[in-house]
């Protein structure tokens, strides 16, 4: 089967599909947030929720990460299912409210995710360093004996 384009339709890539589903699954999660502190958020949602984040932080997967290809499955399958059930939970009014103070809100968390960036890199950085000194006396004893 021959799939037919017209001139005028622009062509959007899978990766471009993927960028924007990615997108919109960090607006959702952001909304999440929002709507987990909102009064009018069931209660079932609410731990719904703090089960699908719980589960995203959690070094504890149902598929492990080591196993090529497959380890990654439940982040690319489960969460989105997650966020998108958990979604649905929570009264249309009360989503649209989080979606709109999440999207007023992109400055400051984008200065803040900049901040936090640096900081982990910093972090990671120090580890590395420490630990090549650590190596580097380590193997110098071993030498000196």
């Amino acid at each position: 089967m021959r799939v037919v384009r017209r001139h005028n339709e622009p062509h959007v890539s899978l990766l471009d599909k993927l960028k924007s589903r990615a997108r919109q699954l960090k607006a959702d999660v952001a909304a999440l947030y929002l709507a987990s502190r909102h009064p009018n958020t069931p209660w079932y949602a609410k731990l719904f929720i703090a089960g699908i984040v719980a589960y995203a932080l959690s070094p504890i997967d149902l598929i492990p990460d080591f196993i090529p290809v497959l380890g990654f499955l439940d982040e690319i399958v489960l969460l989105p299912l997650g966020i998108t059930l958990a979604l649905k939970m929570i009264p249309a009014t009360v989503i649209a409210e989080c979606r709109a103070r999440a999207s007023a809100d992109t400055t400051n968390r984008t200065l803040a995710g900049r901040i936090g960036a640096v900081v982990i890199v910093l972090f990671w950085l120090t580890l590395i360093i420490v630990a090549g000194i650590w190596t580097h006396k380590v193997l110098a004893r071993e030498r000196g004996k």
